[in-house]
């Protein structure tokens, strides 16, 4: 006899990391160990259903930070949530009162909707925070025990978000698990407001022929993790048990830290000078001082 479905949400899946664990989720056909039964996939702007799903899939475009939507989404009762749904570094710095809107009150107003379903609802929650929420001055390397200080309101907000999804989980409300990420790199697609989008740029523009800016030096030393690695975070969150996961929920994940000169050292080996040569030095100071408050390994 087969057990039961799993019902996925995932918050953030018109997103880079949303539309591929979405691609995974649709090829593994389970996770956690179980079978899916039915995906959701919500944003801002319309998300696409990877093609191929042996179960129901469902496509949901709202603003997470509007009054009822949030209540919307826990209608059908998910098993399992992924919270991936954020506004990045350099947008969430430039527009203070967005950022907080969507970061802050969009997560707040998810985590009340979950908790007011009430009758022993208790989905696991995965939520997707950052090594923002650390500030300087660093140790060599970071540890989950390492000081939150943030030194942005991006770090700032996952900072809270962090401490809320605790609390929550401390109550009962959810069964919460939050990762941090590392700069996600390369990143396919366009550039995006993310301040430490460059160290994707300076990749994938040059090798796709077209220019790429450079706000920072090649000193700059930062940990990186690939797509297909934060991915795999995501789907191992999901699957821990609250044993193995122990007292603290808030997590850091692993990645290879190397400096601007090393990525560029290795495009030249790997591309060439032509390539290399599309890299544009341009120093932007509200780029490296976002730069300058993100630790550099973990």
């Amino acid at each position: 006899m087969q057990g039961p479905m799993k019902r996925v949400l995932v918050i953030g899946g018109a997103g880079m990391i949303g539309r591929k664990l979405a691609e995974r989720l649709v090829k593994d056909g389970k996770v956690g160990g179980e079978e899916i039964g039915a995906l959701t996939l919500h944003d801002v702007v319309p998300p696409a259903a990877p093609a191929g799903a042996r179960f129901k899939t469902e496509c949901v475009t709202s603003d997470l930070s509007a009054p009822g939507e949030a209540e919307k989404l826990m209608a059908g009762r998910p098993d399992l949530i992924f919270h991936l749904a954020a506004i990045v570094s350099g947008e969430a710095e430039a527009d203070f009162e967005k950022g907080y809107r969507i970061n802050l009150d969009g997560s707040r107003r998810l985590f009340e909707a979950v908790r007011k379903v009430g009758g022993g609802y208790q989905p696991r929650l995965v939520f997707t925070s950052s090594i923002a929420v650390f500030g300087a001055p660093f140790p060599e390397a970071i540890g989950d025990e390492f000081l939150n200080a943030p030194l942005t309101s991006y770090g700032t907000q996952k900072a809270i978000g962090e401490l809320l999804l605790s609390d929550y989980s401390r109550r009962g409300f959810f069964d919460g698990v939050g990762i941090r990420l590392p700069t996600i790199c390369v990143r396919p697609g366009k550039p995006n407001k993310a301040a430490s989008g460059f160290f994707s740029n300076i990749i994938r523009e040059p090798l796709a022929g077209h220019e790429a800016v450079l706000p920072v030096t090649e000193a700059v030393m930062h940990w990186h993790a690939s797509p297909r690695s934060a991915v795999g975070f995501l789907t191992h969150a999901a699957s821990l048990t609250r044993e193995e996961l122990g007292p603290r929920v808030n997590l850091t994940m692993p990645g290879v830290a190397c400096t601007v000169g090393e990525q560029i050292a290795a495009l030249r080996r790997v591309a060439g000078e032509t390539v290399v040569a599309r890299i544009r030095r341009e120093p932007d100071a509200a780029i490296i001082k976002i730069a300058s408050a993100s630790p550099t390994r973990s």
